[in-house]
C-alpha cells in the first residue's frame, strides 16, 4: 500500500465542512481589514494617511461631513493591501487590527466607508439560473505578483476541496461561465485579457481578485501597470485583499452564486 494512501487512512477526512455546514474555515488566527473606529481619531493626527503605501486612508477637513461619512478619515478598503503599517502608526486606536476578512462585494463603493452604510438597491440580474449544476472559472493573471495565485492554488487542496462546492477551474475561455482576474492589468495583458473575455458564452461574468485588480494596488500609476480591472472589463464581484486568503474567495464565489449574502457594506463588516 503506497504511504500516502495509509496516511490518509489514518488521519481521516481532512475536508473542512465550511461553507456548507458549520466549522472551522481555516482561518484562525488570520488578520484581516483594519478596522476604523471613528471616534478615537483625533483632529491634530494624520500618521495612519501618512503611511499608507496605497492612498487608501486620505483625510480631509473635520467640519466636511458628506454623503453620509463621519470622522476625518476617507478610508477605500479596495485599495488596502491589508500591510498594517496604519494600525502600528495610529496612537489613539482609531485604525486596529481585526479578522475581518470576508470583503467580497457586488458593489465597488461597498469597500467605501460609510456611516450608514448604504441600504441595499433593487437586485440586479439574477444569477442563479444560471448556475445549477456547477460554476466553471477561467483564470487570468493579469500582471500578479503571484501571492494570488498560490491561494487560488490552495483552493483545491483537500481542507478546501472546492469542486465538492461544484466550483471547477477549467483551461478554455469557451467553456467558463466567470472570468477570475488577478494583477493590476498591466499594458501587456490588456490584449490577452480582453480576447479572453469576448471568447466566454453568454451570460459571462468577471470577479477581480485581490487589491491589484480591484484598484491597482501597490503597482497603480507604474509605467507599465493600470487601475485594476474597472474601466477595462465590467465587474460583477470585488475581493480586495493582498492577497485574499482562501476563505476570502470561496465566500465571494458563493455570494457571486447567490448562497451566502455579502457581508460587506459601507466599509464594515457584519458581525
Amino acid at each position: 500500500m503506497p504511504l500516502w494512501t495509509l496516511l490518509g487512512l489514518m488521519e481521516g477526512k481532512q475536508t473542512a465542512p465550511w461553507p456548507l455546514a458549520e466549522g472551522a474555515d481555516g482561518q484562525a488566527g488570520f488578520i484581516g481589514m483594519p478596522r476604523y473606529n471613528p471616534a478615537n481619531c483625533t483632529d491634530v493626527c494624520q500618521a495612519c494617511a501618512d503611511v499608507c503605501p496605497t492612498r487608501a486612508i486620505t483625510m480631509r477637513p473635520t467640519a466636511e461631513k458628506a454623503d453620509g461619512k463621519d470622522g476625518r478619515l476617507d478610508i477605500d478598503y479596495g485599495r488596502c493591501v491589508v500591510c498594517q503599517l496604519c494600525t502600528e502608526a495610529c496612537p489613539t486606536e482609531a485604525m486596529t487590527p481585526s479578522s475581518d476578512w470576508a470583503f467580497g462585494a457586488q458593489r465597488r463603493e461597498d469597500l467605501i466607508w460609510r456611516t450608514p452604510p448604504l441600504r441595499d438597491r433593487a437586485p440586479g440580474k439574477r444569477r442563479t439560473q444560471s448556475f445549477r449544476r456547477s460554476l466553471h472559472i477561467r483564470h487570468v493573471d493579469a500582471g500578479s505578483c503571484n501571492g494570488c495565485e498560490s491561494e487560488l492554488q490552495a483552493l483545491n487542496n483537500p481542507f478546501y476541496n472546492l469542486h465538492r462546492l461544484g466550483i471547477f477551474f477549467t483551461a478554455s475561455p469557451r467553456f467558463a461561465d466567470l472570468l477570475l482576474v488577478t494583477g493590476p492589468v498591466t499594458n501587456a495583458m490588456l490584449t490577452p485579457l480582453r480576447a479572453t473575455y469576448e471568447a466566454m458564452p453568454e451570460p459571462r461574468w468577471v470577479m477581480a481578485i485581490g487589491t491589484c485588480a480591484v484598484s491597482g494596488g501597490v503597482a497603480e500609476g507604474g509605467y507599465a501597470s493600470g487601475h485594476g480591472l474597472d474601466g477595462v472589463l465590467p465587474v460583477d464581484v470585488y475581493l480586495p485583499g493582498c492577497p485574499p486568503n482562501p476563505a476570502a474567495i470561496i465566500h465571494a464565489l458563493m455570494m457571486f452564486l447567490e448562497r451566502v449574502p455579502q457581508r460587506v457594506k459601507g466599509g464594515q463588516l457584519d458581525q
